[in-house]
């Protein structure tokens, strides 16, 4: 099948990369002349584990291209997927500025039916706009075409997006078309041949299955969080509470991790964005407010364990705090709405000097926060280490999960660890005399002799 996909961001460039893959012809489209550039030249604007080589692949053996040309990405496909950005417009709705203007591009363009596909994370109701969009356009030209408009939610996780994609757990497919249907099960037949997994429903239901997804999500890990805050004020362990919720089949394992928060481009995004149009319908998520307000404050819990534990130490004031981890999350460069931004300047205002380690994101901080006074981007953990006061674990990356522990309480000089995200065994900390402080679990004491 021949398809265009609009936009190069994560999504977009995933899905035409894999749909290439499969064997399809795939133009990846983006207004952005400098990032189309980038990817003729080899090059990748995001971080994802094995995109690179997927790209490349793909781009050699003629199934993936790309452009910024309109008129080109229009005639090559029968098949369009709109993947643009859908960023928080000032009040917390979803900005679709983008979308529309996809829309509006593609009514100029079109003379011959087409299926539009909405990959787009979007309201409710966006679809619906995407086709008037395009038939008004359509109706300025006098030209009379038909063609649908569906959605096809996407299911991606940071850092794993090709596995998300190449072995999805379902397949959404939101239309009211039989012939866009049945273009879409042919498209989705490689992914789809050991037992179905295409949920066929009405757009609007697919449209809301995201949001409600990454709701249900988010709601996991707030509801985590103010769980090991009490777990913590009781004497209790919350990472023995999770084993014992999580062995109960109802509940299952996964989103059960306690920590300082969740970030990125999705959570708190569609949070925001699912609450604002329950308002503009009349209803009030009183779940997903609390949803959002404990996450805001979970961000908070490093540095109030920092100042704690300082108060009676001369203050923050002058103290180099080592950080591990920028990315809101592992396997990727990804640092919007990351704790970790939260946590910087919290500790900068207090005083402290910050020297940050990420083993991919060091050039998206430095982008990002370059003129923060008082904050160093390092090279190594080790490096981050060197000097500083107390060392604090931001991001669970597989390379802090074991780490010399004789090292840190040998360069540490106040010998304090705060982990935001319960890498570490207590027990082994304190055999080696280091404090360490971590989420819904008692601090532990180095050993008096």
């Amino acid at each position: 099948m021949r398809l265009t996909i609009i936009g190069t961001g994560y999504v977009g460039l995933v899905t035409g990369t894999c749909f290439a893959d499969m064997g399809n012809d795939v133009l990846c489209l983006d207004v952005n002349r400098d990032k189309i550039a980038l990817l003729k030249s080899g090059g990748i604007p995001i971080h994802e584990p094995e995109l690179d080589m997927l790209v490349q692949r793909n781009v050699a053996a003629g199934r993936l291209c790309f452009s910024h040309d309109y008129d080109e990405a229009v005639a090559y496909a029968d098949l369009l997927f709109i993947a643009v950005g859908t960023p928080p417009d000032g009040d917390g709705s979803a900005d679709l500025q983008y979308v529309l203007s996809a829309a509006r591009e593609i009514g100029q363009r079109i003379t011959r039916p087409m299926v539009v596909v909405g990959k787009s994370t979007v309201p409710v109701g966006t679809a619906d706009k995407v086709r008037c969009a395009i038939t008004e356009v359509l109706a300025l030209r006098g030209v009379d075409v038909s063609f649908a408009v569906i959605s096809n939610p996407e299911f991606l996780k940071e850092g794993s997006a090709i596995e998300d994609f190449m072995k999805p757990d379902r397949i959404i497919i939101g239309s009211n078309d039989e012939h866009a249907t049945a273009v879409m099960r042919q498209l989705y037949a490689p992914f789809n041949r050991n037992h179905d997994k295409l949920i066929i429903m009405d757009v609007r239901s697919a449209e809301l299955t995201k949001y409600a997804a990454n709701a249900m999500l988010a709601t996991r890990i707030s509801f985590m969080n103010e769980l090991a805050n009490l777990a913590e004020t009781l004497g209790a362990d919350i990472e023995f509470v999770r084993r014992g919720i999580g062995s109960d089949p109802r509940i299952g394992t996964h989103f059960l991790y306690a920590g300082c928060g969740y970030g990125g481009s999705c959570f708190p995004k569609d949070i925001q964005a699912l609450i604002k149009t329950a308002v503009q319908h009349g209803h009030e998520l009183k779940v997903l407010q609390a949803v959002e307000s404990a996450n805001e404050a979970q961000k908070n819990i490093l540095f109030s364990k920092l100042r704690s534990f300082y108060a009676n130490r001369g203050g923050l004031d002058g103290k180099v705090i080592a950080l591990w981890g920028l990315a809101f999350k592992p396997n990727t460069d990804d640092m919007r709405k990351a704790p970790s931004q939260t946590l910087i300047r919290q500790l900068l205002n207090a005083g402290a000097l910050v020297r940050a380690y990420d083993p991919v994101a060091k050039e998206e901080a430095l982008r990002q926060m370059g003129d923060w006074r008082g904050l160093e981007c390092c090279n190594s953990a080790r490096e981050a280490v060197e000097g500083s006061h107390a060392l604090v674990i931001v991001t669970e990356w597989k390379e802090f999960r074991s780490p010399d522990f004789f090292h840190l309480a040998a360069n540490l000089i106040d010998g304090a660890i705060f982990d935001g995200r319960n890498l570490y065994d207590p027990a082994a900390l304190h055999g080696v005399g280091l404090y360490y402080d971590s989420i819904g679990r008692a601090a532990v004491l180095p050993p008096v002799y």
